[in-house]
């Protein structure tokens, strides 16, 4: 789901199988590589491996570099300029979209995030909404559904196995939630890139507004 782990064994005999069936999810190798293993290393380069990891060398620092390189990582990069179109610039807001915005699922639910941030329930609904940026809600489906439709652009990841990794009740459920977020049924959505959701989340709203 945000990253593609596989031993050197393994990327050898399937790597190219798993670039093919998750082509946007960074994959990494982990595992004894050598000095005279310039040939394969040469060979995941060119596959588009995001990284290496060497056994015993780099275990100490493993986690965060896998993280460093996970698609939810590359994925709050690209929405850096969200805040400003979305109209969040109070503290509360801004505390409230980082966590939003930084898991590799779902975004977390109302009453988990207001713990987290250690307000209730209805001071962050009320907040976060004030100034004229969307609901929360809304927000969160924003992100659920940009985060879905980047799962769905693999082939490995059919619609039932993405609403399950999402944690949508049936396909049916993300799909009505696809629907609401950019106006179109799923098979239409499966070709937006997260700009154009986003695009299409502003206008509907722009659009109700009016």
């Amino acid at each position: 789901m945000d990253v593609v782990v596989l031993g050197p064994a393994a990327a050898h005999r399937n790597l190219a199988a798993v670039r093919a069936a998750f082509p946007t999810i960074p994959v990494v190798i982990y595992g004894v590589v050598r000095a005279e293993d310039a040939e394969p290393l040469l060979r995941w380069d060119e596959a588009g491996v995001s990284l290496v990891l060497v056994e015993g060398v780099d275990d100490a620092v493993a986690g965060d570099l896998l993280l460093r390189h996970a698609a939810s990582r590359r994925r709050t990069a690209s929405l850096a300029e969200l805040p400003r179109l979305l109209r969040l610039t109070e503290r509360l807001q801004l505390r409230a979209w980082d966590r939003l915005a930084s898991g590799p699922g779902r975004p977390p639910r109302t009453g988990a995030l207001a713990r987290a941030l250690g307000v209730s329930r209805e001071h962050l609904s009320r907040q976060f909404g004030a100034g004229g940026a969307p609901t929360l809600k809304r927000v969160s489906d924003l992100l659920a559904v940009g985060a879905s439709l980047e799962l769905l652009a693999n082939p490995g990841h059919s619609t039932a196995t993405v609403a399950r990794l999402m944690g949508f009740a049936t396909p049916s459920h993300l799909g009505a939630v696809i629907r609401r977020v950019t106006g179109l049924c799923l098979p239409e959505a499966r070709r937006l890139g997260f700009r154009d959701v986003v695009r299409r989340f502003l206008r509907n709203r722009h659009s109700s507004a009016a």
